[in-house]
Order: structure tokens, then C-alpha cells, then sequence
């Protein structure tokens, strides 16, 4: 049900209404006037209660110190691991991989730093690490964490592998060839399909336009096949492989320049991957702050093999002003439905949702799915050099036909105590949540005040799973409508725009984008 109309003002910090006779705080309305800077407004800081997982143990001189962004999580069984960038580097990538690992379904945690990438742990040769992101080969028992090895000559996709997701070996090296940027990584788990333990790794190539591609092992990492393209040579972004019960891979991604959301897949157990096919065009707003955002997709599967994909969209919104979350699911990979508004909070609210990390519980499916959908948010969006973040989260019951009211998680956070980096201030590009044993956990930067020119963001949990209150209400978007001819509030993004590296002579391009990731 919508949210009633004397609800219209809502920031997720808290609920007011001004039909209860209560004052609303400045923060839910801009009400700034022209060509002044809107003063910062004030929120009540979040309750929810946090672990903190990893801190920045790093000194060296390329980084910003003390930082960590970035995270992916995966769970098996009692397991949860999530892997993050350590020590964020200005033009690209981490000191190092940083992991935290659960064992007991989310009750304790253990945490350290992945030998052998970079030269500043365990006696690796790369200067960068980046784009973690953690799978679990069920038939090899085997955990994999995929990364980006950066240095100025070679960028390579490597594989660290751990039977327990505590102690890691050094990476095995995917690729030997092209400019690797955005890998992810799943496995294969179903018993039932033809193609148990196979492992999927998916990059796009940025000297050539971004030319996707899929890489597969069948022997829990140790050995990777060549890299293979689309048939339809599909060029894009953010692909992130799910894999169904029947053991089709289905690979959502951010196609073009961040023109469309579509997706390809493969029955064959990675020997072909088919023609793209179209989910929707992606319309966004540009967020403020000098934040370092762009719509790509969070993608998860059920039980039945059904897989939802949600990303930031501002359709919904008269003139773009903000960008809400948005849903489309396909059960084949082939044909996908209309995205639909997943209700935060009413489309005349001032919030700006980004970044999202979505979650869906594998040991349910259909109608009675439960999905579990984590964001940063703006509360003002038009908040221009004094934007506020925070972390929120909703969840659903019903396969995404109807979602809890939020949860702030974590903030309000300043974006100035982020790091900077050559594409703006930075959390993540993606954000994870995962279920283990049925609940849901989420692994998240938070920023607090800096000390001098020292960061401090580190990686948190929640103590407690993430979940809904019994009797908790529920919203749904089911009657909206996109506004008609709604259209991005700035011009399409130019190829390489996400690293300011265009417009650039070809020659070029290599080299800088060796520099800049």
C-alpha cells in the first residue's frame, strides 16, 4: 500500500507528520535560496548497533590512510566472507584485499589481509589491488576472492583461494592478456546441474571499449580457460554472473556507457556465451557532493533460479531529482519485466538512494522469497558541497512485491571524511548483503571524523542480523507509473567518463587507464 498522503515528508532517519501536529526539522525540503549554498542539516545519528571488522594496519605512501571501501560478502552454510579494498589509493585500487570471515553464521568475526597481490603484504609485485569479489566452489570446497592486481606495466583478474576463508594462498592469475577492470566471480553449487564446480569470472576490457568478458575453471581456481565474448561482441560494465539450478549462467550488466541495463548468459557450461538482450534503459540522477557513484547493477538469485537485479534509477522522480532503487526479474535470463520502484520512501520525498547491495535467500523462492536490499542514501539530495550518507536497508517477504519501511543502519557520515579518488569521494562502486542460515547480513564502510590528514572508515556489520519487526508494514509500488518521458539530468556519460578519461587520443588510452584505476 502507498504510504499515506500525510507521510509525504519522510527522511529515512525517522518518520514525521505533520498530521500529528509534530514540527518537521529542516532536512526534508532544500528550501535554499538561489545561488547560495544549502546549510548542512542536522540528523539524528543511527542506533543500530555494529561490529567493526577491519581498520587500515597500512603506511604506505601511495595510499590514504586509514581507509577501506568496496566490500563483497558470500555465504555458504554457517559461513559468511567478505572481501574489501584496504588503503585507497588516489588513481586506483588498494594497498591491499582485506577479508573478514565468520564461521559461525555471523556470532564472531576474524579478519586480515590477502598474501601475495601487492608489494605491501606477503611479497606480491603489484602496487594495487582492487574490485573484490567472493564466491564458494561447493564441489572443490574450496573459497575463491576475485581481485584486480594493478601495477604500470600489467593489470591482471588473480584468484586467492582458501579451503576455510581464514587462511589464503597466494593469487593465481586469471588473465594474461587485455586491461582488466570490474571482475566478479561465482560458482556453480547445484548438485543437479551438468556442470557442478564450474567457476565463472566476468571483466570488461577498457582498451577495447570495454568488451566483456568470461573466463572458466573447472578445477576450483587453480586453472582458468581463455577469455571468450558474447556473440554479439557485447561492450559494458558491472556484469555480475548468477548461476541457476539447471546450471545456466545468467550475467547481468550496465551495457554501453551506462545506457541500459541488460544481460547474456550461458548453457553450456561457459564453452559459448549468447547475444545480449535488453532489461530497461537506465535514467539517472548525477548524486552531489562530489560522490563517486554510477547505476551499476546488484544481481541475486533464488532457490528456483529466479534472478532479480535492482540498480539506481531516477524515472520515478519529476525532473530527475533524486534516484530511487529499482527491480526487474527474469526467470530465464532472456525476458525480464518492467523495473519497478522498490517504495523507500514516497517519490516527493528530498532522498537520493545509491550504491545498493541486494540479497536474496537462497533457500527460498517465488512469492515467498525473501529479499533483503541494503543502500546509501542522501536524505537532502540537493545538498551541494554538504552532503550527509548514511546506510539504510529494507527488506521483503513476497519476492519484492512489498517492502518493510527502512532502517538507517549507519550515519549521518560527512562526504568530506571520504576518501578522494581521480572520480570522486569514495565508499564503494557496490555494496553486498548476503543470507546465512536464513538471516541477513550486510558489510559496510562507515566513515567517522578525521584526525589531521588520517581517515577513518573502516568495515562494519550489524550485531544482529538485519531483519523486520514482527507486524511491521509493508509498502508497495504495484500502481506507480514512470514519469512520462523522464530522461537523465545531465548528458549521456562519455566512454571512460567514470575514470575522466575521455575525450583521449587512442595511443593513449592504454597507458592512462594502466594509471588510473
Amino acid at each position: 500500500m502507498p504510504l499515506p498522503g500525510c507521510l509525504k515528508c519522510i527522511c529515512p532517519f525517522f518518520l514525521i507528520s505533520s498530521c500529528l501536529g509534530i514540527v518537521l526539522l529542516s532536512g526534508c525540503g532544500s528550501g535554499s535560496a538561489a545561488h547560495q549554498e544549502p546549510s548542512p542539516p542536522v540528523f539524528p545519528p543511527a542506533t543500530v548497533p555494529l561490529v567493526k571488522l577491519s581498520s587500515d594496519p597500512f603506511t604506505n605512501a601511495s595510499s590514504q590512510h586509514a581507509t577501506e571501501v568496496e566490500p563483497d560478502t558470500f555465504a555458504f552454510g554457517p559461513t559468511i566472507v567478505s572481501a574489501f579494498q584496504v588503503g585507497r589509493i588516489h588513481d586506483g585500487g588498494g594497498a591491499d584485499i582485506g577479508f573478514a570471515t565468520s564461521s559461525d553464521g555471523g556470532t564472531t568475526w576474524s579478519s586480515g589481509f590477502l598474501p601475495g597481490i601487492t608489494m605491501f603484504q606477503g611479497g606480491g609485485t603489484f602496487t594495487a589491488a582492487s574490485d573484490a569479489s567472493v564466491a564458494y566452489d561447493a564441489s572443490h570446497g574450496m573459497w575463491l576472492i576475485s581481485s584486480l592486481a594493478l601495477s604500470p606495466s600489467l593489470n591482471q583478474v588473480v584468484v586467492s583461494r582458501s579451503p576455510d576463508g581464514i587462511n589464503w594462498g597466494n593469487p593465481i592469475a586469471v588473465t594474461t592478456t587485455g586491461n582488466p577492470d570490474k571482475n566478479w566471480i561465482v560458482c556453480d553449487n547445484s548438485t543437479t546441474s551438468s556442470f557442478y564446480g564450474h567457476c565463472y569470472v566476468q571483466w570488461d576490457d577498457p582498451s577495447t571499449a570495454n568488451l566483456m568478458q568470461m573466463n572458466t575453471s573447472s578445477d576450483g581456481g587453480l586453472t582458468w580457460g581463455p577469455p571468450l565474448s558474447t556473440a554479439s561482441l557485447a561492450h559494458g560494465i558491472g556484469g555480475q554472473p548468477l548461476v541457476q539450478p539447471n546450471g545456466t549462467v545468467v550475467v547481468p550488466f550496465a551495457s554501453g556507457v551506462f545506457g541500459s541495463m541488460a544481460a547474456f548468459r550461458s548453457a553450456d557450461g561457459g564453452a559459448t556465451w549468447s547475444s545480449t538482450v535488453a532489461i530497461s534503459p537506465i535514467t539517472e540522477h548525477q548524486e552531489a557532493g562530489n560522490l563517486r557513484s554510477a547505476p551499476l547493477p546488484t544481481a541475486e538469485i533464488d532457490g528456483e533460479g529466479k534472478v532479480y537485479v535492482v540498480w539506481a534509477d531516477c524515472r520515478f522522480r519529476t525532473n530527475c531529482t533524486s534516484n530511487d532503487l529499482v527491480l526487474s526479474t527474469s526467470s530465464d535470463g532472456m525476458t525480464w519485466t518492467t523495473p519497478a520502484r522498490v517504495p523507500i520512501d514516497p517519490t516527493t520525498s528530498t532522498v537520493d538512494h545509491f550504491i545498493p547491495g541486494l540479497a536474496v535467500d537462497p533457500t527460498t523462492a517465488g512469492s515467498t522469497a525473501r529479499l533483503t536490499l541494503t543502500y546509501y542514501y542522501y536524505p537532502v539530495s540537493t545538498c551541494g558541497s554538504n552532503c550527509q550518507v548514511a546506510v539504510g536497508f529494507v527488506s521483503s517477504s513476497d519476492g519484492g512485491e512489498t517492502w518493510t519501511a527502512p532502517t538507517e543502519l549507519a550515519g549521518p557520515m560527512k562526504v568530506t571524511w571520504l576518501p578522494n579518488t581521480f572520480s570522486g569521494l569514495m565508499l564503494a562502486d557496490y555494496l553486498s548483503t548476503s543470507y546465512v542460515n536464513g538471516k541477513a547480513f550486510t558489510v559496510f564502510a562507515v566513515a567517522k571524523p578525521t584526525s589531521g590528514a588520517v581517515f577513518n572508515e573502516a568495515m562494519y556489520t550489524t550485531t544482529n542480523a538485519l531483519g523486520a519487526a514482527a507486524g511491521i508494514a509493508h509498502f508497495s509500488s504495484k500502481t506507480e507509473g514512470s514519469v512520462p518521458n523522464a530522461k537523465s539530468d545531465h548528458p549521456p556519460r562519455k566512454f571512460y567518463d567514470l575514470d575522466h578519461e575521455f575525450p583521449i587520443p587512442p595511443r593513449k588510452r592504454l597507458f592512462r587507464r594502466l594509471l588510473r584505476r
